[in-house]
């Protein structure tokens, strides 16, 4: 077994870059992803199963469309629950549920493996420069013994509390940028509808109160013709706020500002749009109020 080794599972579209920052990084990684040309392409040894990889790796990290397929991963017949090993770490980079989190570290734990979930903020383009941000749950003695996997990988790493606070600060936190993304495609199309000029309205907005991470980050961008694709699809920003739901449901806690990201991204899928980045989300609202389009790219696209 190789101490160093770094075993990945899920190498996709951000996996496949946090690999690949490893891999960059000098680090042994051993991937497996159902498609075997994705470890391949990200530099990392192709696993010919889960198995092999709980074999030689001490470290394995997760990257997973949701909690559905990460159980399916942990809990199924050759998964890691039947195949760890005591003291290893398992590291759940996925968006997912903060209660079937903590179920899985229960289930770790009998068998002497810490799992930790951390979420990741940044999109692709952070992912792409080993620049993300993670929120992390779990014992903080492994959290700090991980310092040398994280490194490659992100600029900034908060130790949030105890097993699925990690999870639960990613949802909060996509939350608020599923709001502040379809509030600020709306305000955009309704600028464009009324004859201004975006850049200056975007100047605007970012010296004023309704500055977001949309109005400085993205839409600088996409009212030039750049969506920034390769992040979050519309349908995983939907999926995003009903495990949002959940958890506050859980809690306790009223939610009255869900229904209009729901609407949005639902809309976005509704319309064709759902497996393109969120960003997309602009040009279903655009749809919808006259075949609105912020920059005219192409023929045919109406401005």
């Amino acid at each position: 077994m190789k101490s160093k080794t770094v075993g990945f599972i899920g190498l996709g579209n951000m996996g496949g870059r946090m690999t690949r920052c490893l891999v960059n990084a000098g680090l042994p990684v051993l991937g497996f992803d159902t498609d075997p040309l994705r470890a391949k392409a990200a530099g990392a040894q192709v696993a010919a199963s889960m198995a092999d990889v709980m074999a030689e790796a001490n470290v394995v990290l997760l990257s997973l469309p949701d909690s559905k397929v990460v159980e399916a991963v942990v809990e199924g017949a050759d998964g890691l629950l039947a195949h760890c090993r005591e003291g290893q770490i398992v590291v759940d980079l996925s968006t997912a549920a903060a209660s079937s989190t903590i179920r899985l570290h229960g289930l770790f734990a009998e068998r002497g493996v810490q799992y930790v979930d951390a979420g990741i903020s940044g999109g692709a383009a952070a992912a792409e420069k080993g620049a993300l941000t993670l929120m992390v749950g779990g014992d903080a003695a492994t959290v700090e013994a991980l310092a040398w996997v994280f490194e490659p990988i992100a600029s900034k790493v908060f130790l949030m509390g105890d097993s699925g606070a990690g999870h639960t600060t990613k949802l909060l936190n996509n939350f608020l940028n599923a709001v502040s993304l379809a509030a600020t495609a709306e305000v955009m199309v309704a600028g464009k509808k009324a004859g201004l000029d975006l850049h200056r309205l975007l100047d605007v907005l970012n010296n004023s109160s309704g500055v977001n991470f949309a109005t400085l980050n993205r839409f600088p961008h996409i009212v030039d013709g750049n969506y920034l694709e390769g992040g979050l699809t519309g349908k995983l920003m939907s999926k995003d706020v009903v495990l949002y739901l959940d958890r506050v449901r859980e809690l306790g806690v009223a939610s009255l500002n869900a229904s209009g990201p729901l609407a949005s991204f639902g809309l976005q899928t509704a319309l064709g749009y759902g497996d393109l980045i969120s960003n997309r989300v602009v040009d279903a609202i655009g749809d919808m109020s006259g075949g609105v389009r912020l920059y005219a790219s192409k023929e045919g696209d109406k401005a």
